[in-house]
C-alpha cells in the first residue's frame, strides 16, 4: 500500500491518501478545500490516478474538497450511507469494503460526534475520523452528537481491533501523527483504562467548547459534498483555497 499522510493547518486537518501499487488507483479520505491542488500533485508524482474521495462525517470546520476533486478528474464521491446525500456517488454502509484497487477499505459505523459517522479501516491501520482523537475524542455537543454513543463506539468496537492498529485521526493540535489502538486503549484521558461511561458523560458536558466558528459555511457545503459558499466574511475567508499549497507527508 502507498501511504501519505497530508496536514491542513487552517482546520488542523490530516488528510490520508491511500494508493494501490498494483493498478495505481488511489483514495483520500478526508480531504480539504484549500488544500485539493497540493493532493493533486502528491497523486501526480506518486504516479497514482485518484478514484476516489472518502469522508468519515459532514464535517464542521471545513469544507471537503470531493466536489471540486470530482470536477476535476472524475472521482467519485464516498459519505455515509445514513447520511443520504445526493451528491455523493457511494453510500458507504457498515462492514461493506470499498474497493481501490487491490485495496479493501471497511466503513465501520462509528457514531457518536456525529450520528452518521464513520472510521474506516485496512491493513493494520484504522482512520478514526473524529470519533477517537489521539489522547481525546470529538465533542459531542452538535450535529446530533451524543456522548452515551460515542462511548460505545470507542470502547466496544475501536477498542477492539488488534491493540498493534495504528490509529490516524482526523486532527490533532498538537501536531501528533499517529497513535495505536493499545495506547488510546491505556491511556486517553476521556476513554482509555477504566474510564466509565458516567466519567465520560461528565467530562464532555463540562468541555465549554466554543461555537465552531466556521460550522454555519460548512455543514450546509458539505452537505452539498463540499459547493463553496458564494459569500463569506472576511475573518473566514481563511477556508477557502490557500495561494501557497502546503505539501506535507
Amino acid at each position: 500500500m502507498i501511504f501519505r499522510q497530508l496536514y491542513e493547518p487552517v482546520s488542523s486537518t490530516y488528510t490520508y491518501l491511500i494508493g494501490c501499487p498494483e493498478t495505481g488507483e488511489a483514495a483520500l479520505i478526508d480531504p480539504v478545500l484549500p488544500a485539493w491542488r497540493r493532493d493533486l500533485e502528491v497523486i501526480s508524482d506518486l504516479e497514482l490516478r485518484l478514484v476516489m474521495t472518502i469522508d468519515t462525517h459532514i464535517h464542521a470546520d471545513h469544507i471537503t474538497s470531493a466536489l471540486q476533486l470530482k470536477r476535476e478528474v472524475g472521482s467519485r464521491i464516498a459519505t455515509p450511507g445514513l447520511d443520504g446525500l445526493p451528491c455523493a456517488d457511494v453510500a458507504m454502509d457498515d462492514g461493506v469494503p470499498l474497493q481501490i484497487g487491490s485495496l479493501q477499505l471497511l466503513p465501520l459505523h462509528t457514531p457518536g460526534h456525529t450520528d452518521n459517522h464513520f472510521s474506516v479501516l485496512t491493513g493494520d491501520r484504522v482512520f478514526t475520523g473524529d470519533a477517537l482523537l489521539i489522547d481525546g475524542c470529538g465533542r459531542t455537543d452538535f450535529q446530533s452528537g451524543d456522548a452515551r454513543t460515542l462511548y460505545s463506539s470507542v470502547r466496544d468496537m475501536l477498542f477492539r481491533l488488534s491493540g498493534e492498529t495504528l490509529v490516524y485521526p482526523a486532527h490533532d493540535y498538537k501536531q501528533r501523527r499517529v497513535s495505536t489502538i493499545a495506547q488510546e486503549r491505556n491511556r486517553n484521558p476521556r476513554l482509555g483504562d477504566d474510564r466509565t461511561l458516567e466519567e465520560f458523560l461528565e467530562i464532555m458536558a463540562g468541555l465549554g467548547l466554543p461555537y465552531p466558528e466556521f460550522m454555519d459555511y460548512a455543514i450546509p457545503a458539505n452537505r452539498q459534498c463540499g459547493r463553496c459558499p458564494e459569500l463569506l466574511p472576511p475573518h473566514l475567508e481563511k477556508y477557502r483555497e490557500q495561494m501557497q499549497p502546503n505539501r506535507q507527508g
